[in-house]
């Protein structure tokens, strides 16, 4: 007899032709059909996530770290409103992400009826947030519909798409699409510039005496384009979410140093900064108060980047891999670069390595222990704390594209689900997930997810007692009353006993890198919290340059 075979099966099925290894997110009555084709063909890791919100961070991080497609199954109504807050973070991120979610009956669809959990405006609330977002109404549209949406994922600027499948829809008998056969995940060919603006481009960084190459994260795929015209002496910068186009180690490497005082004399000599793949986003550059090197050109494959943020006397339209590339092979042997130019950034470098471990006072060593102990592939994930927001981005130095990753929306609560995925996806290397007490407890029923995956994933949360970050701005602009900034930290040491995994505290600085050291040893997730209390005081976070104690 044959088996039959239905839309759930589809979607199983499509989902190995796209090259998904790991589906993250919750078994719920509007999805059970596909994900009983998924557990039947016991082909692809399903990561049972205690909401959707951590599942859908779970699958954000995880394909920001292996480089391919992030997929989320979520119920209907409620749970794929418990999906809005990843779907929102994917998209400022640039993530390819998937979210399948399920829907009511297609009898009962946009009518209002009150079946269990009908939501008529879920079409529009998902479009909202995501790139794109479709609903299949046919089991013949199912493969088309599917396809569309991960192309639209996967094609730059990339970003989270959901797709609607009403569970009748699901359960629909087809017969098995032959074109399964030959399906494979989208990788739209890199963009090159027109011809007129390659040329001008050229032109501009080979008149250039201290041109400067600024990476964001459009940039993470163009390494190589990178890495050669840093081997021709041009200097590069980066975005906090374009770190390791090149190694931060490097002697041209800036780092993510912008806004910090010795570099920002230093961009004062700059004539003329290329930036690529790179929105100069308002949270990092004061929102646009940021003084940038005067002229500027601008490579992006969208053409609404144009003028977005800061002005640019030149825009090419380009994919950042195809377009640094081109510009590479052009300019070889044509550039005239000022002979100091090396050694000046070598001096920025220092000096503000410098300045920043002086005004991280007691918490000085910390980015050097950090760095000592996590190895050198290992993948450091930052939730929104004191730490990630000062040393995390301007002090630890990231050597690869895919080795650092953190809320980018800058909400706090996604770093212990997103520490959880990124592990599941970095393919054997450590993984390293700081946050605060406050944005930890947001989400602790994923402790359990990382306990039954057995990620291998240390979770070093700074237990300041408090929201630290907030009670900073506080302190700086509405004289230090702390309104509803002290929420009572969970027992962390409970915590670790209860989900099974090893724990540690560490009361100074001396004590911490045996402890990480110790914890980053155990194969599976462990816990170390640090005791702001006793180590003193962190330094205020919100002060304007150059960083000044409050």
């Amino acid at each position: 007899m044959t088996e039959t075979y239905r839309v759930g099966d589809l979607v199983a099925d499509f989902l190995q032709r796209m090259e998904v290894e790991t589906v993250f997110g919750i078994v719920s009555v509007h999805n059970i059909p596909t994900l009983d084709a998924i557990g039947r063909r016991n082909a692809i890791r399903f990561v049972t996530a205690r909401s959707e919100y951590g599942g859908g961070h779970m699958a954000d991080a995880y394909a920001r770290v292996q480089g391919g497609l992030g997929v989320l199954i979520s119920s209907t109504g409620p749970g794929a409103a418990n999906a809005v807050p990843a779907l929102v973070e994917a998209a400022f991120a640039g993530t390819p992400l998937l979210h399948i979610t399920g829907q009511t009956p297609t009898a009962m669809l946009d009518r209002d009826m009150g079946s269990v959990h009908d939501v008529p405006g879920q079409s529009a609330m998902l479009a909202s947030v995501c790139k794109s977002a479709y609903r299949i109404l046919a089991p013949d549209q199912a493969l088309g519909i599917l396809l569309r949406a991960v192309e639209d994922a996967m094609t730059a600027p990339t970003g989270p798409v959901s797709v609607e499948i009403p569970v009748d829809i699901q359960r629909a008998q087809i017969a098995r699409p032959a074109e399964l056969e030959t399906l494979s995940l989208p990788r739209p060919a890199p963009a090159a510039p027109d011809e007129a603006s390659l040329a001008a481009l050229v032109e501009a960084v080979a008149a250039a005496r201290r041109p400067l190459l600024w990476v964001g994260n459009g940039a993470k795929r163009a390494t190589g384009a990178v890495q050669a015209l840093v081997d021709l002496g041009i200097p590069v910068i980066s975005s906090w979410n374009g770190r390791g186009a090149v190694p931060e180690d490097h002697p041209l490497s800036l780092a993510a140093g912008a806004g910090l005082p010795a570099i920002q004399s230093f961009l004062e000599t700059v004539d003329l900064m290329v930036v690529a793949g790179s929105r100069l986003r308002g949270h990092e550059t004061q929102d646009q108060s940021l003084s940038l090197p005067p002229r500027r050109v601008q490579i992006d494959i969208d053409p609404k980047a144009r003028g977005r943020t800061y002005s640019s006397d030149l825009f090419v339209r380009g994919d950042a891999e195809a377009t640094l590339s081109a510009l590479a092979a052009r300019v070889e042997g044509a550039l005239s670069l000022d002979p100091q130019l090396a050694g000046d950034v070598a001096a920025a470098r220092t000096a503000a390595k410098q300045a920043y471990a002086e005004f991280l006072d007691g918490y000085a060593a910390m980015p050097e222990i950090v760095r000592h102990v996590l190895p050198r592939d290992g993948v450091f994930v930052r939730d929104v704390t004191l730490s990630h927001t000062t040393w995390g981005h301007r002090a630890f130095d990231v050597y690869g594209p895919r080795d650092t990753l953190y809320p980018v929306g800058a909400a706090i609560g996604p770093g212990l689900s997103m520490g959880i995925g990124a592990a599941l996806g970095a393919g054997g290397r450590k993984t390293l997930c700081i946050s605060g007490d406050g944005g930890f407890a947001m989400n602790l029923g994923e402790l359990w997810t990382a306990a039954d995956e057995r990620a291998d994933v240390v979770f070093l949360v700074m237990n300041d007692r408090g929201f630290g970050v907030i009670k900073h701005i506080q302190d700086s602009l509405y004289g230090g009353r702390h309104h509803f900034a002290d929420p009572t930290p969970p027992d962390f040491r409970r915590l670790s006993e209860g989900s099974g995994m090893p724990y540690a505290v560490v009361r100074s600085m001396d004590g911490l890198e045996a402890a990480l050291g110790e914890a980053l040893a155990h194969p599976g997730p462990a816990l170390v919290e640090v005791d702001m209390a006793a180590i003193g005081p962190y330094p205020r976070y919100y002060a304007p340059p150059p960083y000044a104690k409050a």
